[in-house]
């Protein structure tokens, strides 16, 4: 089967995929401070290093279940969003991994040293460790923008879902002799009174 055949369950599976590995990290610890102050290491986690990874994530989440039953026109919307998702969320990731991340830790060591401004974080902070998981999440946004991608490909030659939240009156079937209880029941769910 080919890629514009599967298109559909490619990109939903990307999108929750992603967005589930974003809400996970974001739970997880991102950064380790080692203090040169000899206490205690400061565990920063994903949701404190990069603020908007939980809200981005659940919208992740959320455009990957909703482009399932999603129209041809709002098919083509969800993946261009994703894609600006996925490379925000990535390029953020990565300025955090190749920079040097004292304000995504800064929240953190104030909360538990009482200490704020970038000098006293830089003071505290002897040395700043990344974890494993912002890798993790930079996967995650990889397959995150792959999705988007295969949406943009082949949004048009998916099949028409969603069809049991839309109502069919325009196509709603006129009867000429006696209604059963099971037309009346299919007129009701298309939305269509059948005592007319």
């Amino acid at each position: 089967m080919s890629i514009a055949k599967r298109g559909r369950a490619l990109s939903v599976s990307g999108f929750l995929l992603a967005g589930a590995i974003g809400i996970i990290s974001s739970t997880q610890t991102w950064f380790t401070v080692e203090r040169a102050d000899a206490g205690e290491a400061i565990l920063v986690p994903g949701a404190s290093a990069l603020v908007l990874l939980a809200p981005m994530s659940l919208t992740v989440l959320a455009l990957g279940a909703a482009l399932a039953i999603a129209g041809r026109a709002v098919r083509l919307v969800f993946g261009v969003l994703a894609a600006a998702a996925a490379l925000f969320l990535g390029w953020s990731t990565l300025q955090l991994l190749v920079g040097e991340p004292y304000a995504a830790v800064a929240a953190t060591v104030t909360e538990v040293t009482g200490l704020a401004g970038d000098d006293a974080v830089h003071e505290v902070a002897a040395s700043i460790v990344p974890s494993v998981w912002p890798y993790i999440a930079l996967v995650a946004w990889a397959i995150l923008l792959l999705a988007s991608v295969v949406v943009l490909l082949t949004w048009r030659g998916w099949k028409a879902g969603g069809r049991r939240y839309r109502t069919e009156t325009a196509h709603a079937e006129t009867h000429d002799g006696p209604v059963d209880a099971v037309d009346s029941w299919d007129d009701l769910s298309r939305g269509t009174d059948p005592t007319r």
